[in-house]
């Protein structure tokens, strides 16, 4: 009795269809398949870049204004603030005792006066006595890039009285270190600084944008060099970080821009993408 088989013509046969249906079917697949993960990795990469654009715009727009620094091409500095108000510029010449102008007290508003040394003043808006705790610094006046870094227009808080002794004299009283400020900007306003951020840096090191934290004083060259901080993104390519800053640039001399760009690759795949900022240079 004959076992019923498969010839060896028939398994050959069955062996070459299934490898034409093999090589069809890749021709398609395949580049179907390398389309997904290249798209995956076009659009994760953008992600990326768009959200290291956004977050250095927000810092940019929050900063003290004039304190953007550019050190180079692939780095630039800036001080950034947490909050803000308006300071008495003037005696209560309603409540307070007389003579005017008297010394701060339970009966006497705080002004600050910009042609003395200053260690206490009301704060006029509202702000909450936690946006400006002890040791973080107040800024007035900063009109020139380096007078922030170099101390001339900051003193560093001592209190922060949550309730003055009279509703008419503000919200807050602050008292600072003795320090004489510049003149102020328009409308008696100040800014805070963070004692645990006094400025902040941004560079591009070994195809990774860092942003790192350090002080009003910090040798510029050297940190820009540094491949410490906060990862805000990876893959940059070689050349593909870019920040032009000029404070007079364009028509609007007192409207400086900071423009920034950053290509991404990864695998075979490359996103540029470029973003602009104003900064407030109008103190």
């Amino acid at each position: 009795m004959r076992t019923r088989g498969f010839t060896l013509v028939e398994l050959v046969m069955v062996i070459v269809i299934t490898g034409i249906l093999a090589a069809s079917i890749t021709v398609f697949l395949v580049p179907a398949v390398n389309s997904y993960f290249d798209t995956r990795r076009r659009a994760d990469l953008t992600d990326m870049a768009d959200t290291a654009l956004r977050r250095m715009t927000q810092d940019i727009r929050r900063a003290v204004p004039n304190s953007i620094h550019s050190e180079s091409a692939t780095c630039f500095q800036l001080v950034p603030t947490i909050a803000g108000g308006r300071y008495r510029m003037a005696s209560d010449t309603v409540n307070d005792t007389p003579p005017l102008p008297c010394t701060p007290s339970a009966t006497c508003s705080a002004p600050l006066d910009v042609t003395q040394a200053t260690t206490v003043f009301d704060v006029l808006s509202p702000m909450a006595a936690t946006s400006a705790p002890q040791n973080d610094w107040i800024v007035i006046g900063n009109q020139n890039a380096d007078d922030v870094y170099t101390g001339a227009t900051r003193g560093q808080i001592a209190t922060v009285s949550a309730a003055p002794a009279r509703s008419t004299d503000g919200l807050l009283r602050i008292t600072i270190g003795s320090k004489q400020f510049p003149a102020g900007y328009d409308g008696g306003r100040f800014v805070v600084v963070a004692d645990a951020a006094q400025s902040v840096f941004y560079s591009c090191r070994n195809n990774v944008l860092y942003r790192t934290v350090a002080a009003f004083d910090a040798d510029r060259a050297a940190t820009c060099l540094l491949t410490t901080g906060a990862v805000v993104a990876t893959d940059v390519a070689a050349d593909g970080c870019t920040f032009v800053y000029d404070p007079n640039e364009g028509a609007t001399q007192q409207s400086g821009f900071v423009w920034m760009r950053l290509q991404l690759t990864r695998s075979g795949e490359s996103i540029t993408l470029s973003h602009g900022a104003h900064v407030d240079n109008v103190p």
